[in-house]
């Protein structure tokens, strides 16, 4: 078993069932649809999410625990989400395919986090949108979750780089209040963003 299958390994949803509230506000203020792809899903609180919405959602994440416990949660609220067990090391990115791509607290090493976030720039449709709630590198210091190796966090001139070139809807970097689950539970140093992907 690899890191987050020991995690989700368990009947309890470690993250909660419900969405991060960022994504569900911003679902409500910007009428997003088409395809959307949630990458490092895990127990696919998101991913059903959107599916309620109306969207046609695939996940992608690499733990076998995780994505079964995505199916039970879909089944349990009647919606389909399509799943794939992805090692983002080794994905397969398709250019211009997805209205939406989601990334909520996906965190990877720099190397890998830049290689993320340019396969999602190809990926997305133009004038699709990239949206994504993620810790900052101000985040160690804090006791609601995620990594505490500065190289796992999310830099805000990083992001802004990478997204130079796309239209800002939306960018945040603060504090916010946090109750997912066991492991993000408290005030967060985060960082937010919806970007759009150029016509």
């Amino acid at each position: 078993m690899n890191h987050w299958d020991v995690k989700f390994n368990t009947n309890e949803y470690v993250y909660g069932k419900e969405p991060n509230e960022f994504l569900k506000e911003m679902h409500k203020n910007h009428p997003f649809s088409g395809e959307v792809l949630a990458i490092a899903e895990g127990e696919g609180r998101n991913a059903v999410f959107l599916a309620e919405e109306g969207l046609d959602v695939t996940a992608w994440d690499s733990s076998k625990e995780g994505i079964k416990k995505l199916k039970n949660l879909a089944d349990e609220r009647n919606v389909h989400v399509n799943t794939e067990m992805v090692d983002l090391n080794q994905a397969d990115w398709t250019k211009n395919k997805w209205d939406e791509i989601v990334c909520i607290y996906g965190h990877f090493d720099s190397e890998l986090r830049h290689k993320v976030l340019e396969n999602v720039k190809e990926s997305i449709k133009p004038g699709g949108y990239y949206v994504s709630e993620v810790f900052s590198i101000y985040q160690i210091p804090y006791e609601s979750g995620g990594p505490k190796i500065e190289n796992m966090l999310y830099d805000p001139q990083e992001v802004l780089e990478v997204f130079k070139d796309w239209k800002m809807i939306h960018f945040f970097m603060g504090e916010v209040e946090r109750s997912e689950g066991n492991f993000h539970s408290g005030t967060a140093h985060v960082i937010q963003i919806i970007a759009q992907k150029p016509v």
